[in-house]
């Protein structure tokens, strides 16, 4: 077996041991279910609500968005892993085994991404039974949900790794929230965008979570709610243009600043940066 297929098999073993652990430890068991419960809540207090005089209730149109945004937060899940291994040595000690790097990304990658379907589903098991309307009984729309899932992840959790690289400190991941969610409230995912001012909506259409959310619109909910689309339309071309473009950038950057930042952590580094960690505690 090559070195980098020994590296690959090594890292997806860790993924599924930390998947494991992650759904045996209380904590992190409240973490999975957590965001999921929440989101519910939210779902079935406007589960009755209608849109203006489409004839669809919010609630409807609003599960679906909600899938879709959960799969863009893969990437900030994604990007405080990655800093805070760095930050307490994790990363250091992959790097000292040979393809280290590698499996270690490996094993991130299918951590997140097995992660992520375990809490779509606590989401969406209970989701199809308190809103009504959706359209779930042909496979056509399973697959729809597949794809437009698979090709999130590879557009998101490449842009997540580069986050990752980028900060030093858990403490700073705070930054990247804010725009998360300013992203978030104006990619459609609570209300459609479709309402929303028109330079708004030029915004939302750059970034992949309003592609996601839209993608996962066009899997579950009936064809009749395309209406309230902008220019309605499903437009699958688009999704997998846009989602496929922020895919290509992100695996072209994140290889050579995750090298990058490799090659600068010593112990020297880590050392330093649980020095100052102690100084904020003390």
């Amino acid at each position: 077996m090559s070195p980098t297929m020994s590296a690959l098999r090594a890292g997806w073993s860790s993924g599924l041991i930390e998947l494991r652990q992650s759904l045996t430890n209380a904590g992190d068991l409240l973490n999975h279910f957590l965001w999921p419960v929440l989101m519910l809540l939210v779902t079935y207090f406007v589960r009755d609500v209608s849109f203006g005089d489409t004839g669809f209730d919010l609630g409807t149109l609003v599960l679906p968005s909600i899938l879709g945004m959960n799969s863009a937060m893969a990437m900030i899940t994604m990007s405080q892993l990655l800093t805070m291994e760095r930050e307490d040595g994790t990363l250091l000690r992959a790097k000292a085994t040979p393809n280290g790097v590698a499996g270690y990304l490996t094993g991130k990658i299918v951590f997140v991404t097995l992660g992520l379907i375990v809490d779509l589903a606590i989401f969406l098991i209970p989701g199809l039974l308190i809103v009504p309307g959706l359209s779930i009984g042909s496979a056509d729309a399973w697959l729809t949900l597949l794809w437009v899932l698979a090709l999130g992840l590879i557009a998101t959790l490449p842009i997540g790794a580069v986050l990752g690289s980028a900060f030093t400190s858990t403490r700073s991941q705070g930054l990247i929230m804010m725009p998360m969610m300013a992203m978030i409230a104006s990619s459609g995912i609570f209300y459609p965008v479709s309402s929303l001012p028109d330079w708004v909506q030029v915004i939302a259409q750059i970034f992949p979570v309003y592609w996601l959310g839209l993608g996962m619109r066009s899997a579950l909910l009936p064809d009749s709610a395309v209406a309230v689309e902008i220019g309605e339309s499903w437009r699958h071309l688009e999704t997998v243009a846009v989602l496929g473009a922020w895919a290509v950038l992100g695996l072209a950057i994140a290889p050579f600043v995750l090298r990058r930042m490799a090659r600068r952590e010593s112990g020297s580094t880590v050392a330093e940066r649980r020095e100052k960690a102690l100084q904020r505690v003390g």
